[in-house]
Formats: structure tokens, C-alpha cells, sequence
């Protein structure tokens, strides 16, 4: 009887202990330290203040002469001439044709104004400024045959106009011209009494067809 009971009490005490065993085990947590993964990728966001510039091509400037199936009349291609005695003196102004003759064995044309000024010498300094464009006559491109000859209207105010003191006189003996769209000018001689600080003396039109304005 007293072998049944311990055999008993044995049991139950060994029941209890695997008792005790099962409510032990636990999974253990994850460290509190370790981040979670991530596969997303994060694209950043453009900043509100960035200005995003797009690409743009230049543009082409235009042409100043409209295009023709006829060439620019080069410097080398004219004869260039101012009449002497050709003035038409009118309200303190007197006005001269500028002559542009087609001296090569090809037509050419002509569009616009010619770049004027008075020059201390052939191939010497500019005196005063430039001429002021006139826009009396429109513009057109006007065709130069072999030989013949076109012209634009050159007023010369009188310098005498001007206080002596603001204007600087002195006695040009040379204009100083380009034609119409070209880089190289032509020197031709012509005298008259000029400013040599800037005062407006010169002013041209446009070339038109014929030899004089008249």
C-alpha cells in the first residue's frame, strides 16, 4: 500500500513538472533595435523653390535683305561716287546722291541704307557720328544691271547750324561709305564743314532706282 503512493505521488509529481515546462516556453521577441526591411525606392521630390530651365534652340536672326535668287552687290562689285556740285541746298541742308554703279559682268541687287560718315583720310578715323537712317523712302531691293547705276539721298546739314562750342567744327575732306549689307566700305572724296562731337550732320534714305532723287 505504502509502494502504491509513492508511486502515485512519483507521477504526479513528474505531471506537474512537464506542466510547469509547457507554460515556460514562449517565442522570443525581436530586438527592439533591429529596423524592419524595406524593398521600396524612395524617389526625392524636387525642391519647391528649383526653377527647371528647358533647353530651347536659338533662333535664326533674319536676314536684313529678303532673299532673292539675285546675289548682294559686294563692295568689290560697285563704283561709288558722289557728284561734286550735285547739292540741293534747302533749310540749312543740302542733299547729294550717293551713285552706285554695277561694275561687275553679273546682276546684283542692292537693299536698304547705306552706312555713311565723314573720315579724316582714305582708310583714316570716322569724324563726328554716323548718319541717321531716313525713312522717307521705304525699302526695296532694287536690281543692278551690268553698268548700271542706283542711288541713295545724302542730306549734309549745315554745321554752322551748331554753337561752336558744342559742335567741334572742322573741314572733312572724305566720306566713308558701306553699301547697303556689307563690311567693307569705300572712301570718296567730298568736302564739307562738319561737327566733330556728336551732333547730327549726315543723314541717308534708302537706295532707289536712278542716278539723283530729282
Amino acid at each position: 500500500m505504502r509502494s502504491a503512493r509513492i508511486l502515485i505521488a512519483s507521477a504526479a509529481a513528474a505531471g506537474a513538472v512537464g506542466l510547469l515546462a509547457g507554460c515556460g516556453t514562449s517565442t522570443p521577441a525581436a530586438s527592439p533595435g533591429t529596423p524592419p526591411s524595406a524593398s521600396a525606392a524612395v524617389t526625392p521630390s524636387t525642391s519647391p523653390g528649383a526653377t527647371v530651365t528647358p533647353t530651347v534652340s536659338p533662333t535664326t536672326a533674319p536676314s536684313s535683305q529678303p532673299v532673292t535668287s539675285t546675289a548682294a552687290c559686294a563692295t568689290s562689285a560697285l563704283h561709288v561716287v558722289v557728284p561734286s556740285g550735285s547739292g540741293n541746298a534747302a533749310a540749312g541742308s543740302a542733299y547729294y546722291p550717293i551713285q552706285f554703279s554695277n561694275t561687275s559682268g553679273s546682276a546684283c541687287t542692292l537693299y536698304g541704307y547705306p552706312g555713311v560718315s565723314f573720315a579724316s583720310a582714305a582708310g583714316g578715323s570716322q569724324i563726328g557720328v554716323a548718319a541717321t537712317r531716313n525713312p522717307t523712302v521705304p525699302a526695296k531691293v532694287i536690281s543692278l544691271s551690268p553698268g548700271q547705276t542706283v542711288h541713295a539721298t545724302l542730306q549734309v546739314a549745315d554745321a554752322m547750324n551748331y554753337p561752336s562750342a558744342g559742335c567741334g567744327l572742322v573741314t572733312a575732306h572724305w566720306l566713308k561709305i558701306y553699301p547697303p549689307n556689307q563690311t567693307a566700305p569705300v572712301y570718296v572724296s567730298f568736302t564739307a564743314q562738319t561737327c566733330s562731337k556728336p551732333k547730327t550732320i549726315l543723314s541717308v534714305q534708302t537706295v532707289q532706282t536712278g542716278t539723283s532723287g530729282a
